[in-house]
């Protein structure tokens, strides 16, 4: 498994908050977690939510462990509501299926973690991620 660097995080995490900073939107929290689940990286802006890191962790962990955006977990849910309560279980409370968590692909396909964002819309969450993902030379999806 390839590794990603503090330096890359960092590098992520910049490109997010630059867009937030660009669309004047809320303070926000920015969470980088490696392909294990694993706190990479934080960053939160002056007057951003005190739950932010656990707002950010709850969109987080389950894009690592499902293979997928918070967004489309929020709409497989949406589809069978009865899943959210399995789903905090299996996760020990973390999961929060609302829009703001994006994969972390490399190149080659390969999973390195995830990035999301908390402290505006779920919608303006996840365009800041998908840019600060994107601006890094990443993707934000798996190959099909």
């Amino acid at each position: 498994m390839s590794g990603l660097t503090l330096k890359k995080a960092k590098q992520i995490i910049a490109a997010g908050k630059a867009k937030a900073e660009e669309l004047k939107l809320k303070p926000m929290t920015f969470l980088i977690l490696d392909a294990g689940g694993c706190v990479k990286a934080v960053e939160r802006m002056d007057g951003a939510p005190n739950l932010g890191f656990d707002i950010a962790m709850g969109k987080a962990y389950p894009t690592i462990q499902f293979r997928r955006s918070s967004r489309e977990s929020a709409e497989r849910t949406a589809a069978n509501p009865a899943l959210v309560g399995s789903f905090l279980a299996m996760t020990g409370g973390r999961y929060l299926p609302v829009p703001g968590a994006v994969m972390i692909v490399d190149k080659k396909g390969e999973l390195l973690g995830a990035f999301a964002a908390t402290g505006d819309t779920g919608d303006n969450d996840e365009i800041c991620v998908i840019a600060g993902v994107e601006a890094a030379g990443l993707s934000h999806k798996l190959p099909a």
